[in-house]
Order: C-alpha cells, then structure tokens, then sequence
C-alpha cells in the first residue's frame, strides 16, 4: 500500500516548519562556516522534504539541533535516501561500540545510535522513501543491533568477574539466549515500540575460572539485569528500547532467566492459551543463535498442535473480550491498536489460522503478519478480497500508528484530540484534513471489525449468519435432553416429533454415548465442550431425511474424537462444516468410518469449495512437493505422516465430489489414479535420496550414474487409470543399472542389492502403520516369477522373462502396465519392451483357449457359487447374487475380451497398445474395424455401469454384488461378444 504524499504543508503547521528552519540553520551554524555553506547548497528537494519531517515530529527537530553533526552526516553519506543492506545496520552500530571501556559509556553510544538511526528511519518513512515493510525491518534490525552487541559487550565483562558458565552436563561454556517476542519477534517493531523478550540458557551448571562460582542461573539473571540497564533507563541521552521482561513464565513473579529444561517444563505443564499466541512470534534477536534454535524447536510443539486446534479461537476470543472491557474502562475507543478494528484485530485473524493449522500446515509456521495474510490465500484458508482488504487495512494503520509515535516518540497508539496533532497526522497521511482522515481510518477499522467478527466472533452471536440461525445452532432445545433432565417417555416424543423413526433407539445411542467409560474419564473442559456440541448435532441431524441414520453414523465419529475435543470446537464454531460432515456421513458409512479413523479428516470440511473441486493432476503434484519441502529432510516421521494425511485428505474429496454428482465415474478414477502417481513420485524421491545417501549412487552398464535408471510400474486398476476408493497398487519394479558394479558411497554395495534396498524402502513408505495409516497394500505378485522372482528386475531381465518364461495371463496383465514414475529413458525402453512382447505374432485358436481356461478359472474359484458364477439358469432371478466383477457378463469378462483382442491384433494395428485403459482400448478396437460400432459401444457402457455400481457399494462398505435382477441386458450382451470372439 502507497499512501499520498502532500508537499503542500498546512497553514497550521507553517510555524512548525519556520521555527525547525531558524533552529536548524542556528546549530549548524555554531559548528562551522563550512557547514553553513553545505546547509545553503541543499536541493529544493531536499528542503522540501526537510520541511515535511519538520512539520510532522517534534523529535525529529530535537534531535538534529541536539546533534547537528550527527544529522549532516547523514545527509552527506547519503542514507537519507537509500536503503540499508543486510548486516549494515549493525556494522554501523557495532563501529560505534568499538571503542567503549565502560557501561556508561556503552550506555551513551547505544542511545546516540538508537537517535542517529530513528533520525534517518522518519525522514525516510515521512517522505515516503520506505515502505512499511522496510521501516519496521530497520527498526527490528536497530533493537537486534543493539540488543547482541551490548550482550556480547557485557558478557565479556560479566565472565572476567564471575568466571565462565559451564554447563554441568555437557562441559561446554554457556551463552544466554534472547527470545524477542511481539513485534519485535515478527520484525515489525513501530518508532515508539517497546521490547518484549524473554531470557534463557542451555543448561544448569556453574561458572568457572574464578574462586567463588556462580551458579549458571544466578550469573545469567546477574547480566540480564545489567542488559536491561543497558538499554531500558531514560537518562540526558534518552533511551535505546524499553524493555518489557512479563511475558517471561510466571510474569513479573517468575526468575528472570530459566534454563531450556525449565522453560520446556513450564510450557509444556502450565503454559496458557495466551502464552501459545505470543510465542507464534518468538525468534532469536540476541545471545547464541546456535541454542536459540534449538529452544525454539523445543517449544515449537507448545505453539503448534499436530490436530485441528479449534480450541484457539475460543482462547483468543476470550483475550479480545478482556481488550475491550479494558479498553472500554479505560476510555480507548481512540486507540488504533486495541479499540474496535484495530491493528490486533488483524494480528488476531492471521494468528488464529496459524494456532488452528499451523500444527500440520508448516507453512503457516512463521512470523510476519503480512507474509501470513499472503499464505492464508495462497493456501486456500481466505479468499484473495478478505487477505487484500486486511492487508491495505492493517498497512493503513500501521502507518497511522507511525504517524502518532513520530510526533514526539512517545509509546502510544490513541488518536490525538488537538488540532495541532491532527492537522499533523492527517498531513503524513497524505489527506487535507483531519475529517477526509478520519472517514479514510474509520472505513478501515470497519472492514477489519467485520472481517474479525467473521473469524473470531462466536457462531452464536450473529443471528444474520447463513451457516446457522441462534436456535438451530445453540440447539438449546436438545439440552436438556442429552444432559437428562427429562423423563425417557418425554425424550423419545421430542425425538420422534422431530423426524427420528425409532426414537427409543436414537435414545439409547445418546445415553450410550453420554454413559460410555471414555466420556466419563473427560477432563471438565472436554466433557463442557461435549455438552455444547451434542445439541447442534441434534438440531442439524432432524434437518435431514433420515435422522436416525446420521445419528448412527456420526456417533462413533463423536465417540472416537471426544477425548480430544478440540475437534468438537472445530464443529461447534464451524456450523457449516457441521452440516457437510452430517450430509456426507449419511451418504457414504465408508466416509463415516474414514473419519471417526482419521478425525484429521475435518480439516477438510472447514471449505466448502475446495471439499467439493479436488485438484487436476499437475496441481496435485504441485501441491504435495510443496508441502514436503516445509518438512526437514531428515524428518522421515514427519514425511510419512504428510503423505498419508495428503492421500486421505484427496479421497475424501473425490469422494465427497462423487457424492455430490459433481465428478463423473471416470474422473472419479482419474483423480483417484493421479493421487497414487503424486504420491509415488515423492516416495520414490524419499527412498532415492535415503538409500544414495546411505550407499551412494548405482551406475549403468556404461560406466554413467543412475539419475535414477529406476521405474515404477503400474498394473491392474492403477495401470488401467481406474483405480477405486480402498483399491491396491499392483505394482513391478524395474532398473537399468549394472548389476555387478558397486556404487559410489561410503558404504558401497553392488547394484542389484542397491536397487533391491531401494524397492524394500518404498514398499516400507507405503504400506507402514502410522498414526494415519498406511497409504496403499501393495501387491508385488506380478513381477517375473511372482512371489519367489527377485524384488526388482532389471530391464534385461524383465524382457527375458517376459519373452521366453510368461504365461498367457502375465501377457495379459500387461495389456494394462505402464509407468508410473521414475526415469523417463527408462520408462521409453519399458514401452519398447512391452510392444516387443505384446505385438508378437500368436496363434489365435491357442489363444482363445488359454484365455477362456483362465477366465474359467477365476470364476470357478471367485464368482458366486449360489449361481455357478452367473452361469445357472437362477443367475436372473432377484434372490440370485451377481458378483460385478467376477461373474459371468461382469467386469472381469469385459477386461478379459479387451486382453485378448490386444494380444491377438496388436501385431498389426499397434495403436492398440497406446493406452492400457480398457475404454479407450474399446475405442481402439472400433476405428480399427475390429468390433462392430455397437458392440464396442455396449462394451463400454456396460463396463461403466457395473464400475460405478462397485463404487456405490464401495462408498456404502458393500461388497461389490447386486441382486440377480440387475443388469440383465448388459450381462447377456457381454455373453454374446464373448461368444463371437471365439471365447468359451
């Protein structure tokens, strides 16, 4: 945001500027006549622009007539108009200290460096020269500056006259850690900001080298104080920062420093609600950096829950109500910072996000307030016209803040009331007056106030909110039910009056509930939240067609979740995400069971629009390579875990598209298919990188390394791109490399036990139980020999085979392999070989019988025995089962015919082996002339409607069999082609 610069300076602040200019020209003039000249050879630029900053801060005229000098040479070196680069800051700082003997001394310089710099900071951000952005990165920088380089002043001192701090355990010398907290953790400290920090050190012990040690506690709270002398005491030389030290553990009463442990232990055992709020912000400004890193990862987990925390929004709620009934007591309304629509206002939307989520998304994981605006959109979390407002709303009154403290340096966020300071701030605006301002400042505060109340305000307060009238959401009619207050007669009329069926069931499932051993061992808070929940439940379960089932549904969900309630917050403030999770649960018992096994899943209600438009391919790809870069490639627990909740989150919105209607069949299979590929790729990128960096990298038979002369090759549904919700990966393993030379690590073995680590290490990354699971079973039984064939061929080895020791059927499963991920030259001579054996020449007749030996087979062993595998004359009745996949006219006789017509024909139509789904395989066969139009044309349409018959049995957790009646065009039609084919 660019706010206007006037260069018109109103009549009521020429004074100001008259008064600046004869002080100004007065002390420079005492230091030489050569200044004076310099003073005169100003540019009309620059005296206008020393007129604006004269016009608007009293400190700033204060200052430059303290300290002329100081002020010409500024303008001399030309920082007045330039940005610092990284580090000088602190150079310029750290040169001014060089020649310091002792603590008054330092004390002065740090203070004559503090008004040298926030000379140059308001001249730069008064005339427009520095963003936001970078006014407060200068002045975070001046107070890091300053902080470190009067530790390190001091703590040289300190261990000369009380010996060296060595920690008890490790032997190694101690350095104190300087947390920063606020906006000074986030880099965005105002011109008046007060220091918010906090003081630690590695670990227990005692100082050595002198003859009376200190106690490593004792000697770090001795230099904090003297740290703080430092740069807190107001003296003729002002001040550097004050200093703040309550946000320490247990306040004003706490120890002033704490080692690691016992800031871990506080945290961990009473840290509270608002605690979790500041430390989003914590970073290292001072001491060891090393160390502070480690700390902050200590406590990462205090900030950031691994699950949904909803809890958070009702600890911030609780802050901003005591904020307002301070502000109220104290008169604030004025104030820009804590009254209504107010900077915290917008602080407090950003953090609330980051509380909730940022335990899982990592990108949330950081501290500036508009970096976490632009991942909030770009995540998805707020639309691109909420983050655009909250930004040029917040960026508005933080200039405005800035604007009130440069006047006179003073620590205050109220709007001023005399004409004076106003006519003041309404100039360094950019506005004519104070009421063109004013409007300007209270339209902002406005759309923040709004845009809070959408986030942080209880769902039950705003009776005009679409997700939920008061009563429906309160549901306070159904409390007294749950808590039983009513008699059993009375309830189950209530119920039944309301659209549940069987109201003495739904009765005993919540009296089940209520009375069940986990609820009862709640903790209060857990059990409060319980009984606010239950009833918004109820209210929107009697808003479907059939209560009762949702209630047998949903329960368990409830049931597996309560001890860790937060998730019953993120329903309860979340009325909407409330309503789909009821809406899919009655649809599909298999969403019910994923999400009473993975509550996780919740997350994925919170919006709408995403739930219902899962990604195409290239996003999704996209999406999980950026979320496992957050992760530290060393984290392998972590990246398990990300993969694993990545694929539940994207089956449940495929499947919740699919419920809507809102995703067809085929792209139902589509996207379920690029999810197994995305996910593959990244596990074939963790197992290469674990496996090289243990070994080192194979090498093909030319001498070159593999980069990774290694594929991944899909079978079966996922070969076929039809993959179903809870399907298998039928999967073949492939490499190029030579299996006689050794790789070139530290640890070197030969190729082939490289390649057969490799695969053992992406089947563990797949099929291994986390707390989410495993991603896929994985069947591995189609590789050359089977079970007892090696892990991982070689192409060589795999062509070999195929050619000279392949059965039919094996031929036949190859029809539908293709590659999945891995190298793409590899992949190319994958293809050559599977056209090789495919295409070869075949003896039809020969053909036609192995293939109806095998089908026959199948059905023998897996069709419906009831029928003869759809064989009997009973297999059309409607007490007859037909198994949609086995059965005779099924899926399986469909698949087999497309086999058998690749292999058959594809020697002279190649086309035939383009693709190895069986679709357009079908449409293959029909422009080559190979099946009449209307046979390949029943084909698929029948193919179709038995697949998304399996889905629907799928998502209701039936097996995939109809009764009898159904389908019997289709069945007997598939009979027919099956027939022609020359297939018995």
């Amino acid at each position: 945001m660019s706010l206007p610069l006037l260069t018109d300076v109103p009549a009521i602040l020429l004074p100001f500027v008259g008064r600046a200019q004869q002080s100004l020209r007065a002390a420079v003039s005492s230091l030489s006549d050569t200044a004076l000249v310099e003073l005169d050879a100003w540019s009309a630029e620059r005296r206008v622009a020393f007129d604006r900053v004269a016009a608007a801060s009293d400190f700033f005229i204060e200052q430059v007539v303290r300290d002329p000098q100081m002020f010409l040479d500024l303008v001399s070196s030309g920082q007045l108009e330039r940005s610092l680069v990284e580090g000088e800051m602190g150079g310029q700082i750290d040169a001014a200290l060089q020649a310091v003997e002792t603590e008054d001394e330092l004390g002065r310089q740090l203070r004559r460096q503090r008004s040298r710099q926030q000379v140059r900071i308001i001249w730069r951000d008064l005339t427009r020269q520095a963003t936001l952005v970078e006014t407060c990165r200068d002045l975070s920088d001046m107070a890091d500056a300053c902080i470190d380089l009067a530790y390190q002043w001091l703590y040289i001192r300190h261990s000369q006259q009380f010996g060296i701090p060595t920690g008890r355990r490790t032997g190694e010398p101690q350095h104190m850690v300087i947390l920063g907290m606020g906006k000074l953790g986030a880099v965005e400290l105002n011109l008046s900001s007060d220091i918010d920090l906090i003081f630690g050190y590695p670990e227990g012990g005692e100082t050595q080298g002198v003859k009376r040690p200190l106690d490593n506690q004792e000697f770090f709270i001795r230099l904090g104080q003297r740290l703080i002398r430092a740069l807190d005491p107001i003296t003729v030389d002002g001040f550097v920062f004050r200093v703040d030290m309550r946000l320490r553990p247990y306040g004003s009463a706490g120890a002033l420093v704490l080692s690691f442990n016992a800031l871990e232990q506080y945290y961990q055992d009473q840290g509270r609600d608002w605690e979790r709020y500041a430390m989003i912000k914590a970073r290292v400004v001072g001491g060891d950096q090393v160390a502070g890193a480690q700390l902050l990862s200590m406590l990462r987990p205090f900030v950031y829950r691994r699950y949904l925390d909803f809890s958070a929004i009702e600890a911030l709620r609780t802050m901003k109500q005591l904020i307002q009934q301070e502000v109220r007591r104290k008169g604030m309304s004025e104030n820009i910072k804590l009254g209504s629509g107010g900077i915290r206002e917008v602080e407090f939307i950003a953090q609330a996000f980051q509380l909730i989520h940022g335990g899982r998304d990592l990108s949330l994981q950081q501290r500036p307030l508009l970096k976490v605006l632009r991942t909030l959109e770009g995540q998805g979390y707020l639309s691109a016209a909420v983050t655009d407002e909250l930004r040029e709303g917040y960026e508005f009154l933080r200039y405005t803040e800035h604007a009130i403290q440069a006047i006179a340096d003073r620590q205050t966020q109220m709007l001023p009331d005399g004409d004076t300071d106003q006519a003041r701030i309404a100039f360094m605006l950019g506005f004519d007056d104070w009421s063109s301002f004013h409007a300007q400042l209270m339209h902002w505060r406005g759309r923040v106030a709004w845009h809070f109340r959408q986030v942080i305000a209880d769902p039950d307060d705003d009776e005009d909110d679409d997700d939920s009238d008061s009563e429906m959401a309160v549901g306070g009619e159904w409390l007294p039910l749950w808590e039983e207050l009513q008699d059993e007669e009375a309830a189950c009329r209530q119920l039944e009056n309301a659209g549940f069926v069987d109201g003495p069931r739904a009765l005993k499932r919540l009296s089940g509930l209520r009375n069940s051993p986990q609820l009862r061992a709640m903790q209060r808070l857990g059990r409060e939240r319980l009984d606010a929940f239950i009833p918004r439940l109820l209210a929107q379960a009697v808003e479907h067609s059939n209560p009762d089932l949702v209630l047998e549904r949903v329960l368990p969900l409830v049931e597996a979740v309560a001890r860790r309630s937060a998730y019953l917050v993120l329903l309860t403030e979340n009325p909407g995400a409330l309503r789909r999770l009821l809406t899919l649960c009655a649809a599909s018992p298999w969403i019910a069971e994923q999400i009473s096994r993975f509550p996780l899943l919740l997350d994925e209600l919170l919006n709408e629009g995403r739930l219902f438009s899962p990604p195409l391919a290239p996003e999704l790809a996209a999406e999980l390579r950026e979320r496992l870069t957050r992760i530290p490639e060393d984290d392998l627990e972590q990246q398990m875990e990300a993969l694993r909740h990545f694929k539940l989150a994207h089956s449940l919105r495929v499947a919740a598209s699919e419920i809507s209607g809102s995703l067809p069949l085929m792209k139902v299979s589509d996207y379920l298919t690029w999810l197994a590929e995305a996910i593959l790729e990244q596990v074939l990128a963790l197992a290469w990188r674990h496996t090289v960096a243990k070994h080192g990298t194979p090498k093909r038979p030319d001498g070159s390394l593999c980069d990774p002369g290694f594929i991944i090759v899909g079978y079966g549904k996922v070969g076929g791109l039809e993959l179903g919700h809870g399907s298998d990966l039928d999967l073949v393993f492939i490499h190029d490399g030579d299996p006689y030379a050794e790789t070139d690590g530290a640890k070197p073995i030969d190729s082939a036990q490289f390649f057969t680590r490799l695969g053992q290490r992406i089947i563990h990354l797949i099929t291994a139980q986390t707390n989410s699971g495993q991603l896929y079973e994985v069947d591995m039984r189609l590789r050359p020999s089977g079970a007892s064939g090696l892990l991982v061929s070689s192409l060589g080895a795999f062509d070999r085979y195929q050619q000279n020791e392949a059965w039919t059927w094996e031929h036949q499963a190859l029809v539908r392999a293709r590659v999945l991920v891995g190298s793409h030259e590899v992949g190319t001579e994958f293809e050559k070989v599977r056209a090789a054996v495919l295409g070869r020449e075949r003896d039809l007749p020969k053909l036609q019988a192995e293939v109806s030996e095998m089908r026959a087979k199948m059905r023998d062993n897996l069709g419906s025995k009831a029928t003869a595998a759809g064989t009997a004359a009973n297999a059309f009745e409607a007490t007859a089962p037909f198994d949609l996949k086995q059965d005779a006219g099924g899926i399986v006789d469909i698949e087999f015919m497309v086999q058998y017509a690749a292999l058959a024909w594809s020697r002279e139509h190649p086309a035939l082996l383009r693709y190895t789904d069986n679709i357009r395989i079908l449409e293959g066969l029909e422009q080559a002339g190979l099946i009449p139009d209307t046979d390949a044309n029943l084909l698929r349409e029948a193919y179709k409607a038995y697949r998304a018959a399996a889905h629907r049995q799928a998502l209701q957790k039936e097996a995939g069999v109809v009764s009898g009646d159904q389908f019997h065009a289709q069945r007997r039609e598939v009979l027919r082609i099956w027939a022609e084919l020359g297939l018995r």
